[in-house]
């Protein structure tokens, strides 16, 4: 089975669910546009366009199709988290997401979705995550920024959620989010490029630091787009765990912990990757539907010159022992 880790989707359904009843999110506002949709939060500027390749399955069968891919793991589009809700109303959003992927998933053989969880609220989203495993979900995609465009994965409040997501055993994978303060990045897709990879980086280096791989036991934490410049910068933060002087936790022993999506582009980059941690930590990742993903994702893979068993485990294998496929 060749198995794509890393994906999204937000059904048109689920969108047309919303129109259909505006009242039910109050803090959340449909634009209908050109282009198809626009989503705002709590009276913030609204998301950019739901791609069509989002919303509608016919594109994504193609994509399988063509790529000779047999499931993909799809969690929702980080734009529409609404991690800015108040509380309560980020928990319903959040199961309302679930449930519009679910039925998605339903009319589509080959797909598996990833739950969205309030993050903005640790024990809602311990709960909406126990919901949403008893209903059948593998795992969980969640942001890097937990109060709607700020905060910290290791912020201590969060703890509730890393104890149930590794009491439950399920696998959470951590996806950079879009935006930022620096102007550098707005401009040349440089957002894409390199503030995703920055973003990526900083979230999960953080969580190195604070030890989540090694306190949360049976934690199963995925540093989405190959962990971003991690691998290349390991050296550096264990030179910063020996500078800090027994103040942040081993990079290097939390590293061995946690896995990884393909989508690094280059064979010698994935070298690198597996190098580093091993190939079973390693799993094929697309970034479908969108254009900064990866057009050909197994190609990174079979052109690692790993052997056959390898690049089947990179290909499928992993994803399936891991999230029990």
């Amino acid at each position: 089975m060749i198995v794509d880790t890393h994906a999204h989707i937000l059904p048109e359904a689920t969108l047309q669910a919303l129109a259909a009843a505006p009242a039910r999110f109050p803090s959340v506002t449909l634009q209908e546009v050109e282009a198809g949709y626009r989503l705002s939060f709590c009276g913030k500027p609204p998301t950019r366009p739901v791609l069509p390749r989002l919303r509608h399955a016919e594109p994504r069968r193609a994509f399988l199709a063509e790529h000779g891919i047999d499931r993909q793991l799809a969690g929702g589009w980080l734009d529409a988290f609404g991690y800015e809700l108040p509380a309560e109303e980020g928990a319903e959003w959040s199961r309302f997401l679930n449930q519009g992927m679910w039925e998605a998933a339903a009319k589509f053989d080959g797909l598996t979705p990833l739950a969205t969880v309030p993050l903005q609220d640790a024990r809602l989203a311990a709960a909406v995550l126990e919901e949403a495993v008893e209903a059948g979900f593998p795992g969980a995609m969640i942001g890097t920024r937990p109060k709607g465009g700020h905060g910290r994965l290791d912020d201590p409040a969060l703890d509730p959620f890393w104890e149930r997501a590794a009491a439950l055993g399920v696998p959470v994978m951590v996806h950079p989010e879009y935006g930022g303060e620096d102007e550098r990045l707005y401009d040349m897709g440089m957002m894409n490029a390199v503030g995703r990879v920055a973003d990526i980086s900083i979230a999960v280096s953080r969580l190195l630091f604070t030890g989540h791989p090694q306190r949360f036991q049976g934690l199963k934490l995925i540093a989405s787009t190959g962990g971003g410049a991690l691998p290349y910068m390991l050296g550096r933060l264990a030179r910063n765990h020996v500078v800090e002087q027994g103040k942040v936790h081993d990079p290097v022993e939390g590293m061995q912990l946690i896995w990884f999506d393909s989508i690094v582009f280059r064979p010698e980059a994935l070298r690198f990757l597996t190098d580093l941690v091993g190939v079973e930590k390693v799993m094929l990742g697309s970034d479908y539907p969108f254009p900064i993903g990866d057009p050909e994702p197994r190609r990174v893979v079979e052109a690692s010159g790993y052997s056959e068993p390898k690049v089947a485990a990179m290909l499928g294998g992993n994803a399936q022992a891991l999230f029990g496929l």
